[in-house]
């Protein structure tokens, strides 16, 4: 039976707010299961019968690591078994820092699938499946904070939090760098520290990718989203290497069955529970 994000899970969520990632039931996962219904006979692979995917494990609820400390789960962990199970191969996930995800792609795994954003300085590098989720970019602050936060100018003076290499590492530094607001950038290693430090007062806000605030603010009464820019949508997809143009076509017809199917809108519901009401 297909389950939402249930209240004593998030609470494990949010009191593991560590660099470690959050605990979660291993058994939290949405319904697989898929026939191989997709051809690829003349797709080139890391590994025989393997799709090897590059993937940041301590971005939840994209991916994260289960109570055992070692099996991935998440959205993102899903969506990327899905699509394996169409092509009719194995999904190993490896666990990849994100500073050097993108170069690990053809080299050391098949693909890249870690809440990556489409952008068209990417897609000069590297090939995209079609996108599996939107995306914005959004204000997180401390739920009995006061302050109105109508645009990212509004942040002028504030200490801020993100992770570093992200979108939103990206749109704060131009922020800064072209003198539009003056703001103090922490960027960390991991999102998890980001909402830590925005927990213990050491910053005044979080700027993060909507989704993932959307599973911290369901989890816990201690954080609220002031401001999403919904002006400029994000599309996340599965990044390819340049040169496998028949895997991008596999996967994206894999993409294409299981949207038709409804397991891409069960899968969101599954893991972003009331934010997708």
């Amino acid at each position: 039976m297909k389950k939402k994000i249930t209240a004593a899970f998030l609470a494990v969520m949010m009191l593991s707010l560590t660099a470690c990632g959050a605990a979660k039931d291993a058994d939290a996962s949405a319904e697989g299961g898929h026939e191989a219904t997709v051809d690829v006979s003349n797709v080139k692979l890391m590994s025989d019968g393997v799709l090897s995917v590059g993937c940041e494990v301590g971005y939840p609820p994209f991916e994260d690591f289960a109570d055992d400390g070692s099996t991935p789960i998440g959205y993102d962990v899903d969506i990327i078994n899905a699509v394996a199970e169409k092509l009719g191969l194995k999904a190993n996930i490896i666990n990849t820092a994100w500073d050097g995800i993108f170069a690990g792609i053809g080299v050391n795994y098949d693909v890249a699938c870690s809440a990556v954003t489409i952008t068209p300085e990417r897609q000069e590098t590297m090939l995209f499946s079609t996108p599996y989720i939107n995306n914005y970019q959004a204000v997180v602050l401390l739920a009995d904070d006061d302050r109105t936060v109508n645009s990212f100018n509004d942040l002028n003076g504030l200490s801020i939090a993100l992770q570093k290499e992200t979108t939103s590492d990206i749109l704060m530094s131009d922020y800064k760098s072209t003198g539009t607001i003056d703001v103090q950038i922490v960027a960390n290693e991991k999102v998890t520290s980001c909402f830590t430090q925005l927990q213990n007062g050491e910053v005044d806000a979080v700027v993060v990718d909507s989704t993932v605030a959307d599973g911290y603010i369901n989890s816990s009464d201690a954080f609220k989203i002031a401001y999403q820019d919904e002006s400029e949508p994000e599309q996340f997809g599965i990044a390819i290497a340049k040169d496998n143009e028949p895997l991008q076509a596999a996967i994206n017809q894999a993409l294409k069955e299981l949207e038709e199917e409804g397991y891409i809108k069960e899968t969101y519901d599954y893991w972003f529970g009331a934010a997708a009401e």
